[in-house]
């Protein structure tokens, strides 16, 4: 009897151990990123765990808007800051002398945080802006143009939408759609009705309301995206197959700074549940 009883607890014991192993190995999976991000050659890439070569790509930065950093309507960024990812692709920041963006890997993409001083010795005016450029990959018609591993032929160039009044509404061509509270201060930037940038991006008539611009794969099975709770513009269909939703910065005096928050959406959804989540995140 004895003996009997000792054989059921050893193989109790040996059921428990194999039930505590498979519980921690069911909590590390559990605690695996759904996104990881990694550095390439011009800013940060967000990939996606849930689905092979699921990955997004964000330059930083393409353009400056208005006499931000540099006086002008419309100058040259840099790519130029150091790029640091923590080695489980969680975080990545980049800095430069006058900027720090800092990136967070959640869920659904990543959470952005930008900080900024103007460092110049002008006053940077409300309508300053930068422009980083958004990609979700390149199309494999460009092959030859762009690495291998940036090819991605979920996402065309051209279904991409931006945030209308309380809805989104498709990009057409590569007008850029400005900020509609600070329309008529950009306008009064224009010469002769004109930028110099209208001959690549025309001015739109219609005006962006919110700082979203959302991509829905080929399939509707996915989409990406990128939003700024303060925004200049949104632009697209850009010959490289990005996305611009251009930061506003300004106003800033010499030596001040401002923190803005951004967000990057992947994930296996539509470009309205894109729009839900970025009402909830930016809402206040």
């Amino acid at each position: 009897m004895m003996r009997c009883v000792a054989l059921l607890i050893v193989i109790l014991s040996a059921n428990a151990v194999r039930l505590t192993s498979t519980t921690l190995r069911a909590d590390e999976t559990a605690t695996e990123p759904a996104v990881k991000l990694w550095e390439w050659g011009k800013g940060i890439a967000v990939e996606s765990m849930q689905a092979e070569r699921m990955t997004v790509y964000l330059w930083f930065y393409e353009w400056n808007m208005f006499d931000a950093r540099a006086k002008g309507q419309h100058t040259r960024g840099s790519h130029d800051g150091k790029r640091t990812v923590s080695p489980d692709g969680r975080t990545a920041v980049i800095d430069t002398s006058d900027m720090q963006l800092t990136a967070r890997a959640v869920d659904d993409g990543a959470e952005l945080t930008l900080e900024i001083t103007n460092r110049t010795g002008h006053t940077w005016p409300e309508v300053a802006g930068i422009i980083p450029c958004f990609n979700p990959g390149a199309p494999s018609h460009r092959a030859k143009q762009y690495p291998k591993a940036m090819l991605n032929a979920r996402f065309d160039n051209t279904n991409t939408w931006y945030a209308g009044k309380n809805l989104l509404k498709k990009l057409i061509g590569r007008d850029i759609h400005f900020n509609a509270r600070l329309r008529k201060q950009v306008d009064r930037k224009a010469k002769g009705g004109r930028f110099v940038f209208s001959d690549k991006w025309p001015t739109s008539p219609d005006d962006a309301h919110a700082g979203l611009i959302v991509r829905e794969s080929n399939d509707g099975r996915w989409v990406t995206g990128i939003a700024w709770e303060r925004f200049l513009s949104a632009q697209g269909h850009n010959p490289w197959s990005c996305m611009h939703l251009g930061v506003n910065v300004g106003p800033l005096k010499p030596k001040e700074s401002r923190t803005i928050r951004g967000r990057i959406y992947l994930f296996p959804g539509t470009r309205n549940d894109a729009f839900e989540r970025f009402g909830r995140a930016f809402a206040d």
